[in-house]
């Protein structure tokens, strides 16, 4: 499961990010509003994490432009607002806002995680799109692909990487972008000439699938249709 994650304070984000990831979570943490937006815009989630009081755009003002707009594939996923505001009259704020849920700071995180799961626990209101590029077609949802209605076997690296260049196509998806989508620890995509072998084990597996994977030099890769 992914979770998005926005939070201004760093030390406490850090926390949020590594207490869910040792819960099996998949974790995007991101510093301010603006930036949360950006990701929505191009990532799917299961549930949002959003702080109310956040630089640059505000968590109150993401989650009602998130329900006026549907940013992205999130316009409807379930987000659960973190504030020390905790008057009945900032909760209902946050409520009428559009957020599912309310955990006023400090809390525990044991707390925390239960309100995920019950925000998990509420049926879908919609099905996440698939993504097709030639015969590739992506399930963010089942995290599946299908290669001319074959299934490969993918890594989540991988899965990771495809995701990224599908939804950024027919734009460049950057190597500091994929590494911050795919790694918990951005720094690790950078050895080795990491991101470039699994790239060309990607471009193994896609073979045939009407796809090329482009190196852009200097910037980074896209996909598109051959």
């Amino acid at each position: 499961m992914r979770v998005l994650v926005a939070e201004d304070d760093e030390g406490l984000g850090e926390v949020l990010a590594r207490g869910l990831r040792e819960q099996g979570y998949v974790v995007d943490l991101v510093p301010d509003g603006e930036a949360a937006a950006a990701y929505l815009r191009f990532y799917q989630y299961e549930v949002v994490v959003l702080d109310w009081r956040m630089p640059r755009l505000s968590g109150l003002a993401l989650v009602q432009r998130m329900r006026r707009n549907a940013i992205g594939p999130n316009g409807a996923i379930p987000v659960l607002m973190l504030t020390a505001r905790d008057t009945p009259a900032d909760r209902i704020a946050g409520l009428d806002a559009g957020a599912d849920d309310y955990l006023v700071k400090p809390f525990d995180f044991g707390e925390l995680l239960a309100r995920i799961r019950a925000l998990q626990r509420r049926p879908p209101v919609s099905q996440a799109p698939s993504i097709k590029i030639g015969d590739v077609e992506f399930d963010p949802a089942a995290r599946e692909v299908l290669v001319r209605g074959q299934r490969p076997a993918f890594t989540s690296t991988e899965l990771g990487i495809l995701e990224i260049l599908m939804r950024r196509s027919p734009g460049v998806a950057d190597r500091r972008s994929i590494a911050q989508h795919v790694w918990d620890n951005e720094a690790d995509a950078f050895g080795s000439n990491t991101i470039d072998v699994h790239l060309a084990r990607l471009r193994s597996k896609l073979a045939g699938g009407g796809v090329r994977i482009e190196t852009v030099r200097g910037v980074g890769y896209r996909i598109t249709p051959t």
